[in-house]
């Protein structure tokens, strides 16, 4: 394997070997419920034995203990990211203002700031654990070892070591180790895993193949167009590692807002001693410039933006939306544009007989039972839709298949063949055999004594729930783009039934990554899939969503949003749950802000000390958590038009 691909196994078994720890056993969870256990021992130390000095003394020991097991969650990082990195994030202002605080002698307040922070930071973590498993399932497509023809002997040798020009001999049930171009042979492919579609592709001499693609029925001699250790799933392996390293680094709405509020703060404070000083009584200055800093605390702002998002993520997970972040929370809330995946997404991925056309004279459930008496000897997928509708099955006897073209037997002495209208003609069924592949059916000619005499339309259909999910998608303002690796008739039918006017077509996953970037470029934009043909594009897009019960393991590590059900009207209640709690958020930021806004001139001029400076922001700090719990309600029908498009 490449580099890339070795590293990733590497980490993706590391991690696959640690198991999650409950919360009791978590330090990152018991080290703030210390801290508050500290701090409220102290508080009612304090309260019960207010006119004892040793009892008074005993308080400020579990003040101290509190504070130091509160600030340990954040002050190294916060030091840490200042140092190394430069970052100015909310963690350096609350250490900067737990410090000014301890400077004034109030360690109680301090004790309060470090620990209301630590356990906010602590909850919202802890509730977007994530597991890091699912690229092993992209590497694990190709096969750990692959037939190679040399010297006119077939030899098995390690996929990692196929060449350029190496002839592959695939077997009927094996993976393709690499891409390479048919050279012998005709066959069925089931790309699924590559391309996400349920109908097999038709192959045989100079067609391409894909790496992970499985030959379901003849076999194939296939000459190698890329080493196995560089093809186009580890390709795949790389776009989602890449695209999840972007992500990565996109900063939460809090740090953003810290980036300017640190620097300014700190310069006010300077200022303040510094000028103060040199007009008035330096103490008097120099204690008013650790108020400002203390009254610039961000105290309701570093709780009000993780409350809300923690109540939020567990309302939604009540209703079948896991959000494995913050940042993915307050993302989706943004989104103005979403991509859908077609197979496995917007249709059931469970091909099944839509049509079936007979010449005058035969009957429709006869030629579907003919059909079935030679498909139920055959692996095919479309077998199994045609098996499955089929009423009467009668007995079939001299069964061989063609692989890549169809099936041939004998059933009540006479000849029926089932196949493909490339091998079979449709006679003067063409015209009806035409509309029907334009209309995104997989077409079976059925011919008795070499006479046609049905056409059968197998389509995977839509699910039921899909055209008002769209709609009610395109009536917050959604637009909705469906991308689809399936051929552009196909493609053309289900988006139209699906009520979307955009649609692309033919698509490697590559090529969705591709599309996904350009969008995100231009707008907020969401993906939604279930494959590992998906994983790229879910990595790339702005939010990606994974079907979370039949998406593959890539698609769902890939994501940020996954689906327990398949229920799509999830999507725009999912959206609706996230612009509103954006707005909650959005609500809290501002009033945070403006009580910084308030009290800083009241500190300046000395009108509040350090005492009423903390109350106010006690007393937001209970504001910002009421409000921000109100994101836990998930009724779509409280989310008012004005809260939409204030977002």
């Amino acid at each position: 394997m490449s580099s890339v691909c070795c590293d990733l196994q590497t980490t993706t078994d590391t991690q696959a070997a640690e198991p999650e720890q409950p919360w009791w056993r978590d330090l990152a969870v018991l080290i703030p419920i210390a801290s508050a256990v500290f701090f409220l021992a102290g508080l009612i130390t304090e309260w019960s034995t207010a006119d004892n000095a040793g009892g008074d003394t005993i308080a400020q020991v579990l003040f101290w203990t509190g504070l130091l097991f509160g600030a340990s969650t954040f002050v190294p990082g916060a030091l840490r990211g200042l140092f190394t990195r430069g970052k100015l994030g909310i963690g350096l202002l609350m250490t900067i203002s737990a410090t000014g605080a301890v400077v004034l002698g109030y360690v109680e307040e301090a004790a309060a700031l470090a620990f209301l922070y630590s356990i906010a930071e602590a909850l919202e973590d802890k509730a977007m654990d994530r597991a890091r498993t699912g690229l092993r399932a992209l590497l694990k497509l190709v096969p750990e070892t692959a037939t190679v023809l040399r010297n006119n002997s077939a030899v098995d040798i390690p996929a990692s070591e196929i060449r350029i020009s190496d002839v592959l001999r695939v077997r009927p049930g094996e993976r393709i180790a690499t891409d390479g171009i048919v050279s012998a042979g005709s066959s069925n492919l089931d790309t699924s895993a590559i391309t996400g579609e349920s109908i097999p592709v038709e192959v045989t001499v100079g067609d391409s193949v894909a790496a992970g693609a499985i030959n379901s029925s003849g076999a194939l001699e296939i000459t190698a167009s890329a080493a196995g250790t560089d093809n186009s799933l580890t390709a795949l392996v790389s776009l989602v590692e890449q695209a999840q390293n972007d992500r990565g680094q996109r900063a939460r709405l809090a740090d953003r807002i810290a980036q300017p509020l640190v620097p300014g703060v700190l310069v006010l404070a300077v200022l303040v001693g510094i000028f103060g000083s040199i007009f008035g009584d330096p103490e008097t200055w120099l204690t008013r410039a650790l108020v400002v800093l203390v009254a610039a605390s961000p105290c309701a702002l570093a709780i009000a933006v993780p409350v809300t998002v923690v109540s939020a993520i567990g309302a939604a997970s009540k209703f079948g939306v896991i959000i494995k972040s913050g940042a993915a929370f307050e993302q989706l809330g943004t989104l103005s544009s979403l991509a859908v995946d077609k197979t496995g997404t917007l249709t059931r991925n469970e091909p099944s007989v839509t049509a079936v056309h007979t010449i005058a004279g035969e009957d429709r459930d006869e030629v579907l039972g003919l059909a079935a008496a030679l498909e139920q000897h055959s692996t095919h997928p479309l077998a199994l839709a045609i098996t499955t509708a089929a009423t009467t099955i009668p007995a079939a006897i001299s069964v061989s298949e063609a692989p890549g073209h169809g099936i041939i037997g004998q059933v009540a002495g006479d000849e029926i063949s089932v196949g493909s209208p490339r091998w079979l003609a449709g006679g003067v069924l063409t015209d009806t055999v035409e509309a029907m592949e334009t209309n995104g059916q997989t077409c079976v000619i059925v011919t008795r004594n070499a006479e046609v005499i049905g056409a059968i339309g197998v389509r995977d259909e839509l699910r039921p729930e899909a055209t008002g999910a769209v709609t009610q998608l395109q009536a917050q303002g959604i637009e909705v783009v469906m991308l689809t690796g399936d051929n552009a008739r196909t493609a053309h039918a289900l988006a139209s039934a699906a009520g979307i006017d955009d649609f692309r077509a033919e698509l490697r996953p590559e090529d969705k990554a591709a599309e996904i970037s350009k969008s995100v470029k231009q707008q907020p934009t969401g993906m939604i899939g279930d494959g590992i043909n998906d994983a790229p594009a879910l990595a790339t897009a702005t939010v990606g969503i994974a079907m979370g019960t039949t998406g593959s393991d890539a698609a769902i590590e890939s994501a940020d949003v996954a689906f327990t059900g398949q229920d799509l009207r999830l999507i725009p209640q999912a959206l609706a749950h996230a612009r509103r709690g954006r707005f909650i958020m959005n609500q809290n930021i501002v009033l945070s802000l403006a009580i910084i806004a308030v009290l800083l001139p009241l500190a300046i001029t000395g009108t509040l000390g350090l005492a009423a400076v903390v109350l106010v922001h006690e007393v937001a700090e209970v504001i910002v958590i009421g409000n921000g719990l109100r994101a836990a309600r998930t009724q779509k029908q409280r989310v008012t038009q004005h809260e939409t498009q204030a977002v």
